[in-house]
């Protein structure tokens, strides 16, 4: 009878006490270290995997896209530190921003135009919940979803409506065409 092979995990959260906070998330090892995203929401920890391959790809696709048809005083950009009310900290798979001379590590929420994430297995909940009434109540204009279980692969992009989001565009086919907010075609057939 062949012995269980056991193994020690590559990385483990410090024991905390208490609520979290933006400098307690910061002093962690960044996730290239880990191989887990943190984010921090009401106090607890959001932790889940970096993606794979095929999640990469959609990220990179749509992050290409939105880089290439951003207008001057707009960036697109990857896994940005998002800097939420209340202490929270988002990270989303792609943003876009508002250009301007920034070094720091918190991007302010009120800078951002649009996030997106490709929605994980793991997280849909999160994704399609949460993290959405909490982009919606910071007042981000635009969040995308991307959902890779359909075949082919859906996009929606939300348009903030007071306090929530609305569904503006939405597209089964895997291709987005959409004007706002700014003229941009997603294809992500792939």
């Amino acid at each position: 009878m062949a012995a269980p092979i056991e193994h020690e995990p590559e990385y483990l959260l410090p024991l905390h006490r208490g609520p979290w906070t933006l400098d307690d998330v910061l002093a962690l090892p960044d996730d290239s270290e880990t191989g887990q995203r943190v984010e921090l929401v009401g106090g607890g920890l959001l932790v889940s995997p970096i993606g794979n391959f095929r999640h990469q790809r959609l990220i990179g696709d749509a992050y290409s896209a939105l880089r290439n048809a951003a207008p001057r005083h707009l960036e697109a950009t990857v896994e940005l530190n998002v800097q939420m009310p209340h202490g929270q900290l988002l990270i989303p798979d792609f943003t876009v921003v508002r250009r301007r001379d920034f070094d720091g590590v918190l991007f302010p929420v009120e800078d951002v135009v649009l996030v997106g994430e490709v929605i994980s297995p793991t997280g849909r909940t999160q994704d399609k919940v949460l993290k959405r009434d909490l982009y919606a109540k910071a007042g981000v204009p635009f969040y995308l979803l991307v959902d890779p279980e359909t075949k082919p692969v859906c996009l929606t992009l939300l348009a903030l409506d007071g306090d929530e989001y609305a569904e503006a565009a939405v597209s089964r086919d895997g291709v987005l065409a959409v004007t706002e907010p700014f003229p941009v075609r997603l294809d992500l057939l792939t």
